[in-house]
């Protein structure tokens, strides 16, 4: 075993990385851009576009009163206190593993990330269209901040610990997200905006630290299936059943000549699409953060074994 990893290691550090792996983060990154711009004009610029999203987010409500104090108080506990925290945390963790890139590429995408949501919250206009005199709330700050600190922990992490960090962050994010749309603060559309924000950022962090050991042998690795096959099958449930809820409301609308009503069916279509989306960007980050170059130098450092 001691033979056939040290050849392993041999091999790449045999190799230089390619053109196209220094660029496959910029091209996540410029994709999660256009679909932010997408979104926005989709579900905010158009009438169907925000009635099928506010009536997603009037599909339901916290009835309960001990599950909606529940349900406030971990939407209250994400706060600048906690980026902060776990900004702190990712950089020790990469202090300790002697990866200082790593480091501040988590702190890059986190603060960069939250910032970048804040200043599009403030800026982008909403027409009313739909009736209602919401603000603006796209991106959602709550999404971005529990996509960031998980994409910031996954990413300083040791190659073993990704996969199951990646699905408890995204279990995270998902509770996160569509609570916050069950409790009537944000719209689907706002949840999708987060994530891409936090995935264009979170990709050119990773573009950074590759161009940084450009030099060093590298090629693209592969994700743990423990992490991945939990996201795929999310994915592969969440998106048919959005579809199906979204065939069904453009239905019931040419039925009506009308908008979509609120509904369960438009809330669960909405949090189907969440759990889609969240399964889809943790999946995506799963293979930037999965660096053959990183696995080789952990291995290399840990010694025979």
């Amino acid at each position: 075993m001691t033979t056939l990893s040290s050849d392993r290691v041999r091999a790449q550090t045999s190799r230089r990385p390619g053109a196209a792996y220094l660029a496959a983060p910029l091209l996540v990154s410029v994709i999660a851009g256009l679909g932010l711009v997408a979104t926005y004009h989709v579900f905010v610029r158009t009438i169907s576009g925000q009635w099928l999203d506010t009536a997603a987010m009037l599909g339901t409500e916290v009835h309960h009163a001990r599950l909606e104090e529940l349900l406030r108080q971990t939407l209250n506990a994400t706060t600048l206190t906690s980026l902060v925290l776990v900004c702190l945390i990712a950089a020790t963790v990469g202090v300790v593993r002697k990866r200082i890139d790593l480091a501040i590429a988590a702190a890059v995408l986190v603060l960069a990330g939250n910032a970048t949501t804040q200043v599009l919250k403030d800026w982008l206009p909403r027409p009313t269209l739909d009736g209602l005199t919401y603000p603006n709330s796209l991106p959602s700050g709550h999404t971005t901040a529990a996509a960031s600190v998980a994409f910031a922990l996954v990413i300083v992490l040791p190659a073993a610990l990704r996969g199951p960090a990646a699905l408890v962050g995204a279990g995270y994010t998902a509770a996160i997200a569509i609570g916050t749309v069950w409790a009537r603060w944000h719209r689907p559309s706002d949840i999708i905006a987060a994530l891409l924000v936090v995935l264009a950022w979170g990709a050119l962090a990773v573009f950074g630290v590759r161009l940084l050991r450009a030099r060093r042998a590298a090629a693209p690795g592969r994700p743990s299936r423990i992490g991945t096959l939990p996201l795929l099958v999310t994915a592969a449930i969440g998106v048919p059943v959005t579809v199906i809820g979204l065939l069904l409301g453009k239905s019931a609308d040419a039925m009506t000549a009308a908008s979509p009503e609120p509904s369960r069916l438009t809330f669960v279509t909405g949090a189907a699409g969440i759990a889609a989306i969240v399964a889809i960007a943790f999946f995506g980050w799963l293979w930037l953060a999965t660096d053959d170059l990183w696995l080789a130098t952990e291995d290399a450092d840990a010694g025979p074994g």
